[in-house]
């Protein structure tokens, strides 16, 4: 029988849906362990940058420092959290090295995309608001916000899609999850397991994107909606990858 034959039928044994290491579980288990890392970090990572966009200072700092994340991989801060510490379990987070790894690989993204978001709006809009007795607080609250949702909701779509989607490799060092299925299929030599596992994680991470960016667009204010479907419009409020921190913006 054929690859894709196999893999049918795997996804046709109920056996493979049901008990502790069946579908079931271990999706419930993989969309646990990202949905509170990306909660985490969002807690961590928006506030701060939101306010230094606002104040327009310290940007290069503050991306560098998230950067420090990116620059190591997360299988690496996965391997040496587990050697000190192992899975070290904790209720809802699940395995805390997991959530470290996850949680570095988010805050890049939120922390760059929320500070160009809210640093960028157009300072004659700021002037406008200001002029028309706003608070600080309600300028950024009603002004700079609405305007940066676009980009801000970006990051938020990149750094989920790559925490989903790099989730998997908890398995590798015991936790549970989608990656289950590919580390048990090698260890079996099941290739219709191991297709099977990575196809679960490619779907979630899709309905991941496909989520954040609907509810991108509703966040996103009409008017900045309209704009961006006009002709020649600028498309850069809904790219997905972070953006540059422009040079000679901020007051260190």
């Amino acid at each position: 029988m054929d690859l894709l034959g196999e893999v049918v039928d795997w996804f046709g044994d109920g056996g493979n849906w049901t008990g502790s290491r069946g579908v079931v579980h271990q999706l419930y288990e993989h969309v646990r362990m990202s949905g509170v890392a990306i909660v985490a970090s969002c807690v961590i990572a928006l506030p701060v940058a939101v306010w230094l966009g606002h104040q327009r200072r310290f940007g290069t700092v503050a991306v560098n420092v998230s950067n420090v994340g990116r620059a190591i991989p997360s299988f690496a801060i996965l391997v040496i959290g587990t050697q000190q510490v192992g899975l070290l379990e904790y209720p809802v987070m699940g395995s805390f090295t997991t959530f470290v790894a996850l949680l570095a690989l988010a805050v890049p993204p939120l922390v760059t995309n929320a500070y160009v978001a809210v640093a960028e709006v157009p300072d004659d809009m700021r002037d406008a608001a200001r002029g028309m007795g706003m608070s600080d607080l309600g300028v950024l609250r009603q002004v700079e916000l609405p305007m940066a949702a676009p980009l801000l909701m970006a990051g938020v779509r990149t750094a989920s899609v790559q925490v989903v989607a790099t989730a998997t490799i908890a398995a590798f060092v015991g936790a549970d999850g989608l990656g289950r299925f590919i580390i048990d299929g090698r260890a079996i030599n099941d290739q219709a397991e191991i297709f099977a596992g990575a196809l679960l994680v490619a779907l979630l991470s899709l309905l991941t994107e496909g989520g954040l960016a609907l509810t991108q667009a509703l966040v996103t204010p009409r008017g900045l909606r309209q704009a961006a479907t006009a002709p020649g419009a600028e498309a850069a409020a809904f790219a997905v990858a972070p953006v540059p921190i422009p040079d000679g913006r901020e007051d260190h």
